[in-house]
């Protein structure tokens, strides 16, 4: 479906440095199947069901000049639909608008819906047009967006996280982790969380053991312990010299992460559930995580991430995105204090081009913007789309 719309005609008349304008949209909701379904601690709780697919919101824009940018944001379980119904409410806000005035887009985006809030699935779904807009933004310049934000490297250390989930045996898991180091990549996370705590500690023994105590090692609990177990299972876990434990408590309980911070010698790793820029400056605030993990489509795109990045800057945390590595790898490419990325190979399918890994980093490519384009897998995978363009 294709709306046409005399949106740019009302728009108060540009100045000299209005050189280009947003002529058209094109929204797709894409479901992208799991090949196994996946479980984390979550599932083992009783609080969810396995995964079986990641819903993604695409947003393609392309200008008067005939520059294009592509940007994405995504949903696990729930919320799809719900984010490209909003964004379809929204698009054509952005239609007549100079694409290099992102800040103001997304200001004016966030009040075409400001009755549904500043956070969450209304957040989420801008942000699609927001990485949309960086993206041809660095694209016009002809550099990749790390570049653009200005880099302080060009590649990032990375770290596997799918191949260590919950219902993966152990002695699956162990293969998938050596297999992750041998094709280049630097960490290894796995799931904990499991409600016999003796099997968590006994699973990550065997990883240990497996990879060597040279190699960086993470767990996540997904929020899945009280306070009082994740005093004790941190405690049990220092043995092991994990680089961090990742969401030990419910994501919104800032003041059990800041007591967990301070006395454990582990570090704590969280912030990837909040979204909203709001909702990690209490983290920050109170001192609750050594290590904050925004999601860049979470907390309503880039322009909300750098925002974020600057205040964990400026708090000396390290930063570790959480998945998304397509974007998030020019972001923590762009931040001061040596971070981590999430490698995920899920997303693989959707895109023409993939990442470079080796010798345990990801490496930013030459590819103006984020580097990536389309896939016909994806447009395969499209449940719906929606386009708005503004009339000749």
């Amino acid at each position: 479906m294709t709306t046409t719309t005399n949106t740019a005609r009302t728009l108060a008349a540009a100045g000299p440095a209005t050189l280009d304008r947003i002529a058209r949209l094109r929204l797709s909701s894409v479901t992208l199947p799991l090949a196994t379904p996946i479980s984390d601690a979550k599932v083992f709780t009783g609080r969810q069901k396995p995964m079986t697919e990641v819903a993604f919101l695409f947003v393609e824009i392309e200008t008067e000049q005939g520059y294009e940018g592509v940007g994405f944001s995504y949903s696990k379980r729930a919320g799809g639909p719900g984010q490209f119904a909003h964004a379809k409410e929204i698009a054509e806000n952005l239609l007549g608008e100079d694409p290099s005035d992102i800040g103001k887009i997304w200001t004016k985006l966030v009040w075409a819906g400001a009755s549904v809030g500043r956070s969450g699935l209304a957040t989420q779904a801008i942000a699609a047009f927001d990485v949309a807009l960086w993206d041809l933004k660095a694209k016009r310049a002809g550099l990749p967006l790390a570049k653009l934000l200005g880099a302080h490297r060009d590649s990032v250390r990375c770290y596997n996280t799918s191949g260590g989930f919950l219902h993966t045996p152990t002695e699956q898991v162990l293969e998938n982790a050596a297999a992750s180091l041998a094709s280049g990549i630097g960490g290894i996370k796995i799931k904990v969380g499991h409600p016999d705590g003796k099997y968590d500690l006994t699973r990550l023994a065997a990883v240990r053991a497996h990879i060597g105590d040279d190699v960086p090692l993470m767990v996540d609990a997904n929020q899945q312990w009280d306070r009082p177990t994740a005093q004790r299972m941190g405690r049990a876990m220092e043995e092991y010299h994990l680089d961090w434990i990742e969401e030990p408590l419910d994501a919104y309980d800032a003041k059990g992460h800041a007591a967990l911070a301070a006395s454990l010698d582990t570090p704590i790793a969280t912030g990837e559930m909040l979204a909203s820029v709001a909702e990690h400056k209490e983290l920050i605030r109170l001192g609750a995580a050594d290590i904050i993990q925004p999601d860049a489509p979470r907390i309503g795109g880039i322009t909300q991430f750098l925002k974020l990045a600057a205040l964990a800057e400026n708090e000396n945390l390290q930063l570790a995105p959480h998945f998304a590595m397509e974007i998030h790898l020019h972001l923590a490419a762009a931040y001061p204090i040596e971070p981590w990325v999430e490698h995920f190979d899920w997303l693989e399918p959707l895109f023409n081009e993939s990442l470079e890994i080796r010798d345990g980093r990801m490496y930013v490519s030459a590819r103006p913007g984020l580097g990536f384009t389309l896939s016909e897998q994806a447009r395969a995978w499209t449940v719906a789309e929606h386009e708005v363009a503004s009339r000749p």
